[in-house]
């Protein structure tokens, strides 16, 4: 695979596990595959982050064509190895672990203490030299009110179901890991939009984290015990009627396409895949039955809209883009290019300048943008970007704004 790669190079302007590879082969003495240390073909593996970018938007050899190319789940496979070896360090395992991390650091009196610490100079280098977590990389705050209790404390305001075509007309949130404990107010946000469109919301309730974080370690059985223990719960609430959102792009791959795609033969897998959709997907739906309501209070002017890499990965066009602009006096300017974070890629002081290269284009887009609001679907992202407009200097760039926050404003809830 890494000599088709090499014989066609088409993807060399994506992450960097393709100059990686590239550049080791023109350094080699044959110019050829044949002439790179094997050892290089893992540096290729660290270095891809599943964005599935290759796959979906350059590879002229993916399937139909008889060359089959998968290069990011060949990359799954690596990693995969990698972990059945004991090759992952200790870090690697605790970033990946985001519900352990947010149940332990989201504890009353504990989160202020560790948002205070990660917010110093002193704690940061410390976290570096201890962790590895590059000192000015963003990372998440902690909150002990969970974005669970948040969206239930508002939900319960509807009290009719009005099916469409296409979608049930109540949903179950499934919260995700970093809604939950990490950015809170989307839940809520996401619960406000959907009630105000009459669509009731419940919490899932019982949840675990969807498994992508573990995936991009290659940790295919922590991912099979997540799944074992989500899907029963996600399945029972489809029986009941109801369909299923996320606020977080990667959870809502993780169940459109991972899960199917290692467990083809569960038939529960499948069913959850059939009713689990991107809240901006739902929302366009509705609004294509005439069931979405208009009546906003407030106009966003010009916003920024990043679209992350695993919601183009879905496969739904761009429907986010499509609910913001029916907002009155609202432009919107779309950039589909990578951030460079990419889970927790972009935290790692090795990878630490190879992710920010990444996201320049994005970056500088946002900065000419000079626009009223910019935002990206993915929070992680929208604090990527944030990053990048503080290392250029200057006065502290406004903070990103989840596009369902963006639509909650418009609305005036």
């Amino acid at each position: 695979m890494f000599d088709i790669c090499h014989g066609c190079r088409r993807c060399f302007s994506l992450c960097n596990s393709f100059p990686t590879l590239f550049d080791a082969i023109d350094a080699s003495e044959t110019l050829e595959l044949d002439g790179v240390d094997k050892k290089v073909y893992w540096d290729v593996v660290d270095h891809c982050y599943l964005c599935d970018m290759c796959f979906m938007t350059k590879c002229p050899y993916v399937p139909p064509h008889p060359w089959n190319i998968d290069f990011p789940h060949l990359m799954l496979r690596a990693k995969h190895v990698q972990h059945k070896k004991g090759e992952h360090s200790f870090r690697d395992k605790l970033l990946s672990n985001v519900r352990a991390m947010g149940s332990i650091a989201g504890i009353p009196v504990v989160a202020e203490i560790v948002n205070a610490v990660n917010g110093t100079q002193a704690g940061r280098a410390l976290l570096e030299k201890t962790l590895g977590v590059a000192a000015d990389a963003p990372i998440p705050k902690f909150h002990s009110k969970t974005g669970t209790s948040r969206a239930n404390k508002i939900a319960g305001t509807v009290t009719e179901v009005k099916p469409s075509d296409a979608t049930r007309g109540k949903v179950a949130l499934f919260v995700t890991c970093y809604g939950d404990r990490n950015e809170p107010h989307l839940p809520e946000d996401l619960t406000a939009v959907f009630e105000h469109n009459g669509i009731p919301v419940r919490a899932v309730g019982k949840e675990k984290c969807c498994g992508m974080p573990k995936l991009e370690l290659g940790d295919l059985d922590a991912v099979a015990k997540y799944k074992d223990f989500n899907i029963p719960q996600l399945k029972q609430l489809v029986e009941a009627g109801f369909d299923i959102v996320a606020p977080i792009p990667s959870c809502v791959l993780m169940f459109k396409q991972e899960l199917p795609l290692m467990f083809p033969e569960d038939a529960d897998v499948q069913l959850v895949k059939e009713h689990i959709f991107d809240p901006f997907e739902y929302l366009m739906l509705r609004h294509k039955a005439g069931l979405l309501r208009t009546d906003f209070t407030q106009k966003l002017g010009k916003v920024s809209y990043h679209v992350p890499c695993h919601l183009r990965v879905q496969n739904i066009g761009l429907k986010t883009r499509d609910v913001l602009k029916l907002v009155p006096d609202t432009t919107v300017e779309v950039i589909e290019r990578c951030s460079g974070h990419n889970g927790t890629y972009g935290v790692k002081k090795e990878y630490r300048a190879a992710s920010m290269k990444i996201g320049r284009p994005v970056v500088s887009k946002v900065e000419a943008a000079q626009a009223d609001h910019y935002s990206s679907d993915c929070p992680m992202a929208g604090h990527q970007i944030e990053s990048g407009l503080a290392a250029k200097g200057g006065a502290a760039p406004r903070e990103p704004e989840h596009p369902m926050t963006l639509v909650r404003k418009a609305y005036g809830l």
